[in-house]
C-alpha cells in the first residue's frame, strides 16, 4: 500500500457484551467492571479492545507497529459505537521499507473523544 503524510483512514464498530466477555477470557483481565453490569446494564469495554479498532486500520496498511502510546480519556461500554480516525503524519522511505508515524483519535457515538494515541512503525516494500 502506498501511503503518504496526510492520508486519513477510518473504521468504526459497535461493541457487544459477548465480545467483552470473550476478551476477558482471552486476556485474563476479569476486573469487576468488565464482567459485572453497571447500573445501566452495561459492561465496560477493555481499553485494549477499544484500541483494537486502530489495529484493524494498521492491518489494512500492512503496518507493523514498533511503538504505541495511548491515552484513555473516558470509558466505553457495551452497545457503544466507536470510530477511529488514523492520520498518517510522517512517511520516510528507507531501503526495503517505509518508516511511518500515525496519530489516532477514537470517538464514541456522541462524538466525544474516548482514546487518543500515536504510533511509529514500518511498512515493508
Amino acid at each position: 500500500m502506498d501511503v503518504k503524510a496526510g492520508d486519513v483512514f477510518r473504521w468504526e464498530r459497535t461493541f457487544r457484551e459477548e465480545e467483552v466477555l470473550q476478551f476477558a477470557e482471552l486476556t485474563g483481565d476479569k476486573g469487576r467492571h468488565h464482567v459485572e453490569r453497571d447500573e445501566k446494564g452495561r459492561l465496560m469495554i477493555h481499553g485494549f479492545l477499544t484500541a483494537s479498532i486502530g489495529t484493524k486500520l494498521g492491518g489494512d496498511m500492512n503496518y507493523i507497529a514498533r511503538e504505541l502510546v495511548s491515552e484513555f480519556l473516558r470509558p466505553v461500554f457495551s452497545g457503544d459505537t466507536v470510530s477511529c480516525e488514523m492520520t498518517v503524519t510522517e512517511v520516510t522511505q528507507q531501503e526495503g521499507y517505509k518508516q511511518v508515524s500515525v496519530k489516532l483519535i477514537y470517538r464514541n457515538q456522541d462524538g466525544k473523544e474516548v482514546l487518543t494515541g500515536a504510533s511509529r512503525g514500518i511498512i515493508r516494500d
